[in-house]
């Protein structure tokens, strides 16, 4: 891995959290994604599960993470599982973790080879009444293709149909939420990383410029900071491009005149950042622009001082369309009669601001979190409100992470990065 090893204690204290949730005499498993394949014998790069990666660190294919916490013997009461290495597979593959670097990683102490899991299992289960299967109910998640998790919950549950099957994912819906101190300096650490990207491409946008070719800034400097790259597709959409909240063919020239808007940001770690900036192609906003960008800056920061602990989701919402509102009237984009006449379930703003202001972030980019509960300190999230406007022929939005704090505003995890039109024109016309 291209980042620094990160402390032990972190997944020790996550195992801890886990585990006392689960119910008596429950055992908890997790497995590694599949390696994908693409055709003949190319395979997609492996990524990691992020719930066993969130309770081991071990990142790394074919692992399995077994937690019984009532375990009669300490040795069976967490389990990793490692596909054996040898000499050969370090020689054709790369090292992978032996039993010793696996624990450093970890803190797990009983660290078993692949082959002996089934019959570990079948101990384990004589002793258990309950089997947590680690289902995804995300509430983004829309998956077709069937993982390894799927496979191994429909073998476990018919091999062992007398136990009592509960989810582990209601439970990681709420720990992984809530950050530990750790995990915020590793979100930070890619936030940083994003900032030297995004400080690069304000010397190199230019008239005429490609898309791709901003995209390949953002990656060199990415890998050259320990990143593996984009925590998520990229959005490098110019002119009216802006307009297709998820543009990712990042084909087209950038003409003068024109606006960028710039979807992109490191993953560090295995941890996301998740910005967006809008900038002008020729170094200058027009007054429209600014006018436009500057509504977008108020809804973010004001919709900002609403994250603290205690708000609900979807009420937060309702007030960020509010003051959206107020904007688009002040744009004279809508007018009072739009507001008077709107559909509650679809408001006048709605046409120009069509998605969500705020979502969890943290090893997942849109990350685990219950949005019917209270937002709580600790809790990390985005606030990317926007504007388009496809008949003006650009679209405008701008994010921020942040970190909710026990009292007072967030701490904007993107602080450093430049946001204020005075400052962007500024380092572009340096």
């Amino acid at each position: 891995m291209k980042y620094h090893q990160i402390n032990s204690g972190l997944f020790v204290k996550n195992r801890e959290k886990f585990t006392a949730q689960m119910k008596p005499k429950s055992v908890a498993v997790f497995n590694s994604n599949d390696i994908y394949p693409v055709s003949a014998d190319s395979t997609l790069p492996f990524a990691q599960h992020r719930d066993i990666f969130y309770l081991s660190g071990v990142d790394q294919e074919e692992s399995i993470l077994l937690l019984f916490p009532d375990a009669p013997y300490e040795h069976l009461k967490e389990i990793l599982f490692l596909r054996e290495t040898n000499e050969h597979i370090a020689i054709w593959e790369g090292e992978k973790l032996t039993k010793e670097r696996a624990f450093q990683v970890s803190g797990i102490k009983t660290v078993f080879w692949l082959q002996d899991f089934d019959k570990t299992l079948k101990e384990i289960m004589m002793y258990a009444e309950v089997m947590y299967i680690n289902t995804n109910e995300h509430y983004r998640s829309a998956v077709e293709t069937e993982t390894r998790e799927d496979r191994f919950i429909k073998k476990w549950k018919a091999q062992y149909p007398a136990h009592t099957v509960a989810k582990s994912n209601p439970i990681l819906q709420r720990i992984r939420s809530i950050k530990e101190t750790e995990e915020i300096d590793l979100i930070q650490q890619a936030c940083n990383i994003t900032e030297k990207g995004f400080r690069r491409l304000l010397s190199f946008v230019k008239p005429n410029v490609m898309e791709y070719e901003v995209e390949a800034e953002l990656i060199h400097e990415f890998i050259r900071n320990r990143s593996k790259g984009f925590a998520y597709t990229p959005i490098i959409a110019s002119g009216n491009n802006a307009n297709v909240l998820h543009y990712i063919e990042n084909n087209q020239q950038c003409k003068a005149g024109d606006l960028l808007l710039l979807d992109v940001a490191a993953e560090y770690a295995n941890y996301s950042s998740d910005l967006t900036r809008t900038i002008p192609v020729s170094g200058r906003y027009s007054e429209r622009q600014k006018a436009v960008y500057n509504a977008v800056l108020r809804v973010k920061n004001e919709a900002t001082k609403m994250l603290t602990p205690g708000t609900l989701w979807k009420q937060y919402h309702v007030e960020v369309g509010k003051i959206m509102t107020s904007e688009l009237l002040g744009l004279g984009l809508i007018d009072k009669a739009d507001v008077q006449n709107e559909n509650p379930d679809w408001p006048a703003y709605k046409k120009y601001f069509m998605h969500g202001t705020s979502h969890h972030m943290g090893l997942d980019t849109h990350d685990y979190g219950l949005l019917h509960e209270p937002m709580e300190a600790n809790m990390v999230f985005t606030v990317e409100p926007g504007i388009y406007i496809p008949a003006e022929g650009f679209g405008i939005r701008i994010e921020d992470d942040v970190v909710i704090q026990k009292s007072g505003e967030p701490f904007n995890l993107m602080r450093n990065i430049p946001i204020e039109v005075d400052e962007i024109e500024s380092l572009m016309n340096a």
